[in-house]
């Protein structure tokens, strides 16, 4: 295969040519390198790079998954790797190193990837765009001007660009969701503990996170979870079965859906109008494609979701930072937390025991307003972003004051969170392009634990919209 060849295939195509013998897996990895090496430069996606581990890999015996012989990434912030460093992202954690790998690791390596480094992240995951003291500004390969979405920026950077065809990424607040919005990929939140996070998963404890991948294609999202989203025999709130192979559900007819549609927001104000406008596009193409179609809101009280919300994240970020105080045997120096961090930090010390748990009992009795609007609807569809694609330092966590920093993070990314608290499966898709010609995700959101209509409705307009015709201008 002409090296030239490699972006356009998604993983499914790449391992399909490995299993052919039209190209050999070591063959895959140095054409990613290749274009690591290439773009990195520009996009600052990938900080950790373990190339001579995944030549070794890849001339040695992999296990027959759906993705055998796939070069693969993996975010630089919850998924230990064994032997490789675990930045989170931030200058006081750049000594940590992981003996051995996570669960998830795991399950990618038996899907047959091979994963070559690590890729760019804000510090610990907090903003929904990948800029930071340590490591830097990650970049849109659309427009290097514009960040790449965050925290799994790097992870989005890297696919958009060609880089790897699909990369790990983590959702806690919009994460997977945002920069596959920002990048035009294929984003999917799972539903809450659809993939394992191993016995040591204390960082998973609030229910918020989970862990996927940004894929350019549908049916690559779909084969992964496949292979990784199992429960282990330990899980304490394994999420429910699947009726069937993901991978089945997107060649299945999604049917006639009720879909609802609004672009209400938290603070009542207006988005941008030209997401407003992609929004409504996309309201009328479902209705084109047979849909039952409404405008209409979720209605849920965002105040009082959020307010309890607040203890909850702050009191668990205090716990997980103590937790990493006594893996690095010391308190950090001022120099070592950004602004927005110390903040975090100093606030999530604050909280009361009470406090917390009363934020807790809150959010699940508001989550329930949430759940009980899909009793009438299959289908949620509101834009992932309010605005265009930022430029990179209109959200600088290091260079602006943390409130300013939140501020403007409200204004662009005012949609994903309260699928994190339900747990529900939330999908971005790449559905339209800005005047500027950057990326507008919309999000899908359906109930809890089903994806299958999510993967149906996916591959349905992905044969609508084809964005795998549209390159980026950093590409291949």
């Amino acid at each position: 295969m002409a090296i030239d060849d490699y972006s356009e295939h998604d993983g499914l195509a790449l391992a399909s040519l490995v299993a052919k013998g039209d190209v050999t897996p070591l063959e895959l990895v140095d054409a990613a390198i290749a274009r690591i090496e290439r773009h990195n430069p520009t996009l600052n996606a990938v900080v950790y790079k373990a190339y001579d581990e995944a030549r070794a890999q890849a001339q040695g015996p992999l296990p027959e998954g759906p993705f055998k012989g796939v070069p693969f990434l993996i975010k630089d912030l919850g998924m230990p790797v064994a032997g490789w460093p675990r930045s989170y992202g931030s200058k006081f954690a750049r000594g940590v190193v992981d003996d051995e790998d996570g669960d998830l690791t795991h399950r990618y390596r038996q899907a047959g990837v091979i994963p070559l480094g690590k890729t760019n992240t804000p510090e610990y995951g907090i903003t929904g765009t990948t800029e930071g003291a340590h490591l830097g500004a990650c970049r849109n390969p659309w427009n290097p001007d514009h960040i790449s979405g965050g925290s799994s920026g790097g992870a989005a950077s890297a696919v958009a660009a060609g880089i790897v065809p699909l990369a790990h990424a983590s959702d806690g607040l919009g994460s997977i969701r945002i920069p596959a919005a920002c990048c035009g990929l294929v984003g999917l939140k799972v539903t809450r503990d659809r993939n394992p996070n191993g016995q040591q998963d204390t960082a998973y404890a609030m229910g918020f996170t989970v862990d996927h991948v940004v894929t350019r294609t549908v049916r690559d999202s779909a084969a992964m979870l496949d292979a990784t989203g199992t429960p282990r025999a330990d899980a304490p709130f394994a999420a429910p079965p699947k009726e069937r192979p993901y991978i089945e559900e997107v060649e299945r007819s999604p049917g006639k859906l009720r879909i609802a549609w609004s672009s209400e927001t938290p603070s009542g104000r207006p988005i941008h109008p030209e997401i407003q406008a992609a929004l409504e596009r996309t309201a009328v193409l479902l209705k084109g494609l047979g849909h039952e179609v409404v405008e209409q809101g979720l209605g849920i009280d965002y105040r009082a979701l959020y307010a309890a919300r607040t203890p909850v994240s702050g009191a668990n970020f205090a716990a997980d930072m103590a937790r990493l105080i006594e893996q690095v045997g010391r308190e950090p120096e001022p120099d070592e937390l950004e602004p927005l961090t110390w903040a975090a930090l100093k606030g999530g010390r604050k909280v009361t025991g009470e406090q917390a748990f009363r934020g807790w009992q809150d959010l699940r009795v508001l989550n329930r307003q949430t759940l009980a609007f899909f009793e009438d609807w299959d289908v949620y569809l509101c834009p992932v972003l309010g605005t265009p694609v930022p430029e990179v330092g209109l959200i600088d966590p290091v260079a602006l004051e943390p409130r300013e920093v939140n501020r403007r993070q409200g204004e662009a990314f005012p949609y994903t969170p309260p699928f994190n608290f339900s747990g529900q499966p939330s999908l971005s898709l790449p559905l339209e392009m800005s005047a500027s010609g950057l990326p507008i995700g919309m999000m899908f959101t359906a109930r809890f634990a089903d994806e299958a209509t999510l993967f149906r409705l996916a591959a349905q307009l992905e044969k609508e919209a084809p964005w795998k015709t549209r390159k980026p201008m950093v590409w291949g």
